[in-house]
């Protein structure tokens, strides 16, 4: 795992150092296509806050490989698990749950300082956050409920499913995560995400006439136009729809209502029906269904591997004073969820490269639909107003970005602007 570890660590700071460069280099001048329509001012803020996320990214990258190696070949993981051990008992299913609950709660706190730095020195030194301590402390009180509401039962099913179903227990396990997954699209709509945000039906008649136009020249039906209020956590701007089947809902967050025309919001609008209107939803719900298979397929086969644990620092089986062996579900699931990543993470390119082929269809669909040239003067808005940067290094956007960059997307539709007229 040592040299899968350094590669990764190798390349994601020769990523991150390459799009640094790239973005300081062109730092002084806004390029040409965008002269017009952003200063330097704005061009210049984004350009720092790019580089200011990056460089705290590459310290976080740091601790995160850190913590990595704590958990698995330095011995923290196999140091918990005996610990519990000797409290609990080998018991079954109690102590492989208090186990997945035990590491969550650890890791969350070794990871909220990076979350706290993020939001309340880069996202506030730049303008973005809107968060207060008590509005902070709010949301981390009720996440934590639904997280326990939610995530205990979950995988005390996954852990009872993996001990009473025999060697096809990825394969029930499997059909449980996809019935979750697509219970949650109905639920979390309606349920969840309003114990965090405020969800107002649109009251601006016009611009409500307007969407409802767009949307039935598309054929698509919602339940209902929302505005959430995300400037009470921040001053970034989106839109989306959420749901599934009957209960899809369009939202807008109202700092987007703020910024856009309603022109440009129909635009904004057309481009996400996109996104519907080829079924890229669908696709994607499909290949998660697909990937998740493979992987609980793969787990399936290591979690009967000793050496799958030996190898990451773990200690296999039960000490024979604690009553012998048992099986080692949790500690499967939690060295596959540790190290996957490290694998999955070259599998990147082609991720984003499908992500950023969607968008291109979606900016077209849009483009048909309602005014190309709105939908790129909202573009243009969102990268400034978003300060995203507009001179990403080429190889990082390979990697990462599941957007094309400002210069493509607006460059095509200057394209179709001109070739509608």
């Amino acid at each position: 795992m040592s040299a899968v570890l350094l590669a990764n660590l190798g390349v994601k700071f020769w990523l991150a150092s390459r799009q640094i460069r790239a973005v300081a280099r062109h730092r002084a001048s806004v390029p040409a296509e965008f002269a017009g329509t952003i200063g330097l001012d704005a061009h210049q803020r984004a350009a720092d806050y790019t580089v200011a996320k990056l460089r705290f990214g590459l310290l976080d990258l740091a601790l995160g490989a850190a913590v990595l190696l704590g958990w698995t070949l330095l011995g923290g993981l196999d140091a918990l698990n005996g610990w519990l051990l000797s409290v609990l008992g080998p018991r079954p299913l109690l102590q492989p749950l208090a186990l997945l609950i035990a590491f969550t709660v650890i890791n969350g706190l070794i990871e909220l300082p990076t979350s706290l730095y993020q939001t309340f020195v880069i996202e506030q030194r730049f303008g973005f956050n809107k968060m207060t301590w008590p509005l902070w402390l709010g949301d981390m009180l009720k996440s934590t409920l639904v997280s326990l509401a939610i995530g205990v039962p979950l995988a005390a099913l996954v852990l009872w499913l993996m001990q009473a179903t025999g060697e096809w227990w990825w394969l029930w396990t499997w059909g449980a995560w996809m019935a979750f997954s697509l219970l949650m699209l109905v639920i979390y709509p309606t349920v969840i995400a309003p114990l965090f945000n405020r969800f107002e039906p649109l009251q601006d008649e016009s611009l409500k006439e307007r969407v409802t136009q767009l949307m039935a020249r598309c054929g698509f039906a919602a339940k209902g136009l929302f505005v959430m209020d995300g400037s009470r956590r921040s001053a970034h701007a989106n839109a989306y729809f959420t749901g599934f089947g009957a209960a899809k809902r369009v939202v807008f967050f109202d700092t987007l209502l703020n910024q856009l025309t309603p022109p440009e919001v129909e635009a904004v609008l057309a481009h996400e029906l996109g996104h519907f209107k080829h079924r890229h939803i669908v696709k994607r719900i499909a290949g998660m269904f697909v990937m998740s298979l493979a992987a609980l397929a793969l787990l399936g086969w290591l979690a009967n591997q000793p050496w799958f644990y030996t190898g990451l620092g773990v200690t296999p089986n039960l000490p024979a004073n604690l009553g012998g062996a048992v099986p080692n579900h949790a500690l499967a699931l939690l060295l596959f969820m540790l190290v996957v990543p490290l694998f999955s993470f070259f599998l990147s390119p082609l991720m984003a490269q499908l992500s950023r082929k969607h968008e291109f269809e979606a900016d077209a669909y849009a483009a048909s639909q309602a005014n190309a040239q709105d939908l790129s003067n909202a573009l243009v808005k969102l990268y400034k107003d978003n300060a995203s940067t507009l001179t990403p290094d080429p190889l990082y956007v390979r990697f990462y970005y599941s957007h094309p960059p400002a210069s493509e997307r607006i460059a095509r539709m200057g394209a179709q602007v001109q070739a509608a007229g």
